[in-house]
């Protein structure tokens, strides 16, 4: 016996609410009243596929075989931006995400201001902040790592403040119960349940920022992204595709890791 595929609205006369019509509507009238505004011409677009088919093409050359060494330790310098700064981040991120969530804040003051910070570092990107920085204390890995951190701050803070703000209260109240101190609550009742939420927010922002560390170098602060610029700008091609096969090659690995070690803590 085949049963036939139901595609009727889940209401009683099976016809979709007023409501859901018009806020459809209002979405696809505001994405067409924006399209030429943010100059989206799918004619252009269009046409503008053999220039990438073009540019595709010239990236299959024989790799710069002289140049890996030299890649090898850019690539090295990236990653050790990246694991720096979000550990350096995720030290700083855990008391901010308490402090920044309302069932753990200890007064409405505290948890304003933290916000407030919190936001105020992720207002700008990580090209911003290292431009901030590289004026700070000059060239190099270090203000990549700077604005790596302080951004990361931000975004982790905010992951963990809206993770501790949905632990369940049973066991936060079993706790207390117990007479356990403000502290102690927090370590044995609130961290516990948000551990799974932590590890995968951490994994993405370390994936995340091994994207961003690769482009810091355009602005003097270290890693791979420098060579990665001026490869595409002088047409070296030859540099450029050993540049990125190798940063999709350490973000699919980094991926499967984080995968891997998720599901174990699950």
């Amino acid at each position: 016996m085949t049963s036939s595929l139901n595609l009727c609205w889940p209401t009683r006369n099976g016809v979709p609410p007023a409501a859901a019509l018009v806020t459809v509507a209002l979405v696809f009238g505001l994405l067409l009243w924006a399209a030429p505004r943010a100059e989206i011409d799918f004619v252009r677009l269009a046409g503008s596929i053999p220039a990438m088919i073009e540019f595709v093409g010239r990236l299959l050359v024989m790799p710069d075989w002289d140049y890996l060494p030299e890649l090898g330790v850019k690539m090295l310098e990236t990653i050790e931006m990246t694991f720096l700064a979000t550990s350096i981040a995720l030290v700083l991120s855990l008391p901010f995400g308490f402090l920044a969530a309302k069932n753990t804040s200890p007064h409405p003051a505290v948890f304003h201001a933290s916000r407030s910070a919190l936001s105020f570092m992720r207002a700008l990107p990580e090209l911003v902040w290292a431009l901030v920085f590289v004026s700070a204390v000059g060239l190099g890995p270090l203000p990549g790592v700077m604005a790596l951190a302080f951004v990361t701050v931000g975004f982790m803070g905010k992951f963990f403040a809206e993770s501790i703000e949905v632990v369940d209260r049973r066991p936060v109240e079993g706790v207390a119960a117990h007479g356990a101190g403000w502290l102690q609550l927090r370590t044995f009742a609130h961290l516990p349940q948000v551990m799974p939420d932590f590890i995968g927010t951490t994994l993405y922002i370390l994936d995340h920022n091994l994207r961003a560390a690769a482009i810091l170098g355009l602005v003097g602060a270290g890693g791979i992204g420098y060579d990665m610029v001026m490869a595409m700008r002088l047409f070296d091609y030859d540099r450029l595709l050993p540049i990125a096969l190798s940063i999709y090659l350490v973000v699919t690995l980094l991926d499967r890791a984080s995968d891997r070690l998720r599901r174990k803590v699950i």
